[in-house]
Parts: structure tokens; sequence; C-alpha cells
């Protein structure tokens, strides 16, 4: 049950960071993603009645169990690092324009 439903989020929504309140990495990622601009859901874990089992069910499936476990598009991206790591080789921005997260700056 667990699984379909981190499915669905993922697959519902342009970019998906399942999260924990308390967690900085998962802070640093969401504030990234405001600084951007962009439209993203968090789902935050420590505040889901379920959310112990979508982790459990985000290890099985993406092999990671911490978070922030970040996908955009319906792809899995990976935690913090990943995220950090596409954002500083300019990979991250067209990623979430491709996903319709972010409008793209015209260069006008």
């Amino acid at each position: 049950m667990a699984l379909s439903k981190a499915k669905e989020i993922a697959s519902s929504n342009s970019v998906v960071v399942f999260s924990k309140s308390y967690c900085p990495f998962c802070v640093q990622v969401k504030q990234l993603f405001g600084k951007l601009g962009v439209t993203y859901k968090a789902i935050e874990l420590d505040s889901e009645s379920d959310g112990s089992e979508i982790q459990a069910a985000l290890a099985e499936w993406t092999g990671q169990r911490t978070v922030p476990n970040v996908f955009i598009g319906g792809n899995h991206i990976g935690g913090c690092d990943s995220t950090t790591a596409l954002h500083n080789q300019g990979k991250l921005i067209p990623l979430l324009t491709s996903a319709g997260a972010v409008v793209a700056e015209s260069s006008a």
C-alpha cells in the first residue's frame, strides 16, 4: 500500500520531496527549490500517519532510505547531495523546466 502511494505521489506531481520537517538536508533542498521558484510537493514523513511505511517503501523502490528523497518528473533524483550537485552542474533547472516545475527565464 505504501509503495503504490509513494509511486502515485511521485508520478502525479512534477516535483516531490519526501522529507522530514526537522531534517537540515531536507530544509536545504526545500530552500533551494524556493529560491529557484520551483513548484513542488513536500511530503513530511514525520507528519504522515504512514510515514515510516512510505519511507520503507521508498527504500525498497529507490534503494535510498534517507531523506530528502527527491523526484522530478516522476524520476528519482536522489537526496540533498545529488540535488545540489545537479544544480551546481547546471543540470537541475533544465530538469525542472522539462517537468514544468519552473518557468524558463526569457532571454529577451
